[in-house]
């Protein structure tokens, strides 16, 4: 998969470089979930019979950071992680659009003509709900009327589960509520984090379960605090362990930032400075403060042999 990265207004000589005749599915995209996925399948059975090329049409910084507005507080799937996925989904192209201010007031009529048509983009695919231009005032029907002839728009449908619609924001609030099973059945996978081990307290070496704490290399949504079973891919290994979300309440008191603290099963290597990707497969329980060190240890066990259970079922 090729990346390209543009701006608002595109040059003609980008225009020109990356013109030809292919399909693209336009939208936000953050999560890639199965919502995301139907769209974009779409577009790529599109392309394979027209023999063109499939692309992705997609903004960053997400809109809603730049314009301060919604729910947005964090990536489901920042750039690293959404170009690694959408490149195994058979998708040819990513153009990624440096959203700012300026294109934030970019009308419908201005974004077609400036920055669609020029690359001959044949169809493009969106979903039912897409919007784009100045104040969203574009949708499907705008994009059709837009494309004049020369660019032909396929509107995806609603991707129901169980007669939800698979959204985004819905995600959010499941990963926030602890609701892991919900935001994974409606990913279509894990919920992962992906950060790189930095020296920490090192505290849990001294109560028999040392862990690996995970500085996060982008602006992830924080799930719930708590602890879960995860399964982490470190090189070419996947190993599987137990992860605490949260301010360590038996430790510590007025804490608000949360730490992301992995124990590894059956693990000894030295793995600072070391970038591991973590999924999470299933949520134990909520964070909470102990009476006692040794409650605490007592209950790391009994999580440590949970998370075991959980994974060797998931296997």
């Amino acid at each position: 998969m090729r990346t390209i990265t543009l701006s608002y207004p595109m040059p003609p000589e980008t225009a020109a470089e990356w013109a030809q005749p292919q399909v693209a599915a336009l939208g936000q995209f953050d999560g890639l979930h199965r919502g995301h996925a139907s769209v974009i399948a779409s577009a790529v059975a599109l392309a394979r019979k027209e023999g063109v090329p499939a692309a992705v049409m997609t903004f960053h910084p997400n809109p809603k950071d730049v314009m301060g507005k919604g729910d947005y507080d964090g990536y489901l799937t920042p750039a690293k992680d959404k170009q690694e996925i959408l490149a195994g989904m058979g998708v040819d192209i990513l153009y990624i659009i440096e959203f700012n201010e300026q294109l934030s007031r970019v009308s419908p009529e201005d974004f077609v003509s400036v920055m669609l048509l020029p690359l001959q983009i044949s169809t493009a695919v969106v979903g039912f709900d897409f919007h784009f231009g100045y104040l969203g005032a574009g949708d499907p029907d705008r994009l059709r009327e837009l494309g004049n002839g020369r660019m032909g728009v396929l509107t995806a449908p609603p991707f129901l589960i169980e007669g939800q619609k698979v959204s985004s924001s819905g995600i959010r609030k499941s990963l926030q509520n602890g609701d892991l099973t919900l935001a994974n059945t409606w990913f279509g996978r894990c919920y992962h984090l992906r950060g790189t081990v930095v020296h920490g307290e090192k505290r849990g070496r001294t109560i028999g379960f040392p862990t690996a704490n995970v500085q996060l290399e982008d602006r992830y949504v924080v799930p719930a605090k708590g602890v879960y079973a995860v399964r982490v891919f470190y090189k070419d290994e996947v190993l599987h362990g137990v992860m605490n979300v949260g301010v360590k309440p038996t430790f510590h008191e007025g804490v608000t930032a949360p730490s992301f603290e992995v124990h590894l099963f059956d693990f000894a290597g030295d793995i600072y400075g070391q970038e591991l990707k973590v999924e999470l497969v299933s949520f134990i329980r909520p964070e909470r403060k102990f009476d006692s060190i040794n409650a605490l240890i007592a209950q790391i066990g009994e999580d440590a042999n949970t998370a075991k259970s959980l994974l060797s079922a998931e296997s």
